[in-house]
Parts: C-alpha cells; structure tokens; sequence
C-alpha cells in the first residue's frame, strides 16, 4: 500500500477535477448515496483529534488534528486512508492536510457557483491564512473578481499578504460593505462579521468556527438564508447556527440537486463545516490521478 506524501498530493490534485468532484459528491451526499456519521473530536493538550469516515462510491477515513495554538507547524494535519468499497481492501494512506485545505476551498467554490450573483465583481477574504489563499487560488475558477480585498485581526499580517498576492487590505467593516462574495476563514470564538455590514444579494462562505461554542458570524448575518453541508453536522457543531438559533434552509447539495430553489438576489451565508465524503473522494482523486496510463 503505497503512502502519498504532501509533494505528491500537491503534484497530483487539479483544481477544475477538484472543484468538479466536489459538486458531485455534495449532490450524492444530500440523495442518499453516502453513509457517513458526524465525525468524532477529543480534546487533546489545547488541540482536537477528529476521526471521519465515509463510504459510498469510494471508502475512506481521515484522521485530522487541529491545535489552533500551533506556530511552527500548521494548525490542520491530517492522513487519509483509502479502500476498496467492493473488497475493504486497503489501496493507499496519503497526507491530508493539502487535500483538507484545497476541499475546503473547492466546496465553497461550488456553493459560490451556486449561489452568489452571476456578475459578482468583489471578493473579501476576513483571514489571511492558509484557507484564505486557498480561497483566493482556488473562487477565480468560478467567477471572475475586480477586485479582491482581505482583513486580518493583526493588520501587519492582512498587509504582507496583500501586498504577497497585489490586492488590497482593508479595515474590517469597509471590506464587507459592497464585497458581492465574503470569506470568512478566521480562528475567531466570537463574530467578527455583521450582517448589517453585507450587501443585499451578497453571498458569505463561512468556513471557520468549527466547533458549537465558536462564532464568526452574528445573529443578523445567520437570519440570511443559511446553507449548510450537513444538517446533522451543522446542528452539532456550528457555534454560528446553534447559538444564534438559526434554522438552515438547504443542504448545498440539495440546492446543487435542485430539490430546493434560492429566491434570486437573497443574501446567502454557506456553513460549511467540511465533511469526510469530501475528503474520501478527492483522496480517490488522487488514487486515479497515480494510476497507470
């Protein structure tokens, strides 16, 4: 059984293939077509350590630790392992932590498509860490931005990675206002983003707040039209819809399904809290992508 170290992963894993797979599952998921249980966290020296499988076309696990408080090493890493669902055979075990990083971008990629402005010109990205460079690599395959704008709680941080990527950096409130499609990728306990500050008809990816005690967004933003991943995931460990008593409209796999409909111009907010069906099949991605010729 072969080990895919990170270099190879990177090597090996196509954003246009990634984003496509996405879309995919997300639909299968919200049919039916995958088993899959919330995935379980223990808490672990200020960290937590996730275990989440899945099975349904392809079979997998991915075993993610998350220490917030990390310097020298990420704050996400993770393994994946992959099997045959016809046989239970092992087939591969590779790096997570560029695939966790790369779905998680490539999901909201698909919930932009889905449902931000055809025409939306100005992307705020609230972080400037590994999920906002993911994010900002990986939403121009979807729409085509004027002009990107990031904020970070530590200012120096949001300017070098302006200045890193030749966008602009911005105080937290002039980022959000007229932004069409807002990130946000923050390690925030408590919101950082209010809905008074968004334009109607914008669209939110929230992808931070992983947990039910964690906020990024406050109660005027959740009383948008929420899409969430997983309806049992959110309403287990979305500090953003437990806490502000939300209730979520869709899955994005059932708007991606069509068996729910957006009204257009509603402003949208997608929770995206990352599910191991995602993980397991852009893992196989990987897996086909090594295959001989």
């Amino acid at each position: 059984m072969e080990y895919f170290e990170e270099a190879k992963v990177r090597r090996l894993l196509r954003i246009p293939e990634l984003i496509a797979a996405m879309r995919r599952v997300l639909a299968e998921f919200s049919a039916g077509k995958w088993q899959q249980p919330v995935r379980g966290v223990l808490s672990q020296q200020g960290g937590f350590f996730g275990v989440m499988p899945a099975s349904g076309e392809s079979m997998g696990i991915k075993m993610v630790t998350f220490y917030p408080k990390n310097t020298e090493l990420p704050t996400h890493m993770a393994v994946i392992a992959l099997f045959d669902p016809k046989t239970g055979e092992p087939l591969a075990l590779m790096d997570g932590r560029y695939i966790t990083e790369m779905r998680t971008a490539a999901v909201s990629a698909v919930a932009t498509d889905a449902l931000a402005s055809r025409d939306a010109k100005v992307l705020t990205l609230l972080g400037a860490g590994v999920q906002a460079q993911a994010h900002l690599e990986v939403l121009p395959h979807v729409r085509q931005f004027q002009e990107i704008r990031v904020w970070n709680h530590h200012p120096e941080k949001a300017e070098c990675f302006a200045e890193e990527h030749g966008i602009k950096a911005m105080q937290l409130e002039a980022a959000v206002r007229d932004a069409d499609v807002v990130v946000t990728a923050t390690s925030a306990r408590e919101p950082v983003l209010k809905g008074e500050w968004l334009k109607p008809g914008a669209h939110v990816n929230a992808v931070g707040a992983s947990r039910p005690d964690w906020r990024e967004l406050d109660d005027a933003a959740m009383r948008n039209v929420v899409i969430v991943d997983s309806y049992e995931g959110a309403r287990k460990e979305s500090g953003d819809v437990i806490l502000s008593g939300a209730t979520p409209f869709a899955e994005l796999g059932e708007i991606l399904n069509g068996t729910k409909t957006v009204e257009p111009g509603a402003t949208t907010i997608f929770k995206s809290l990352g599910m191991a069906v995602e993980d397991v099949a852009a893992a196989k991605l990987v897996y086909d992508a090594a295959l001989p010729a």
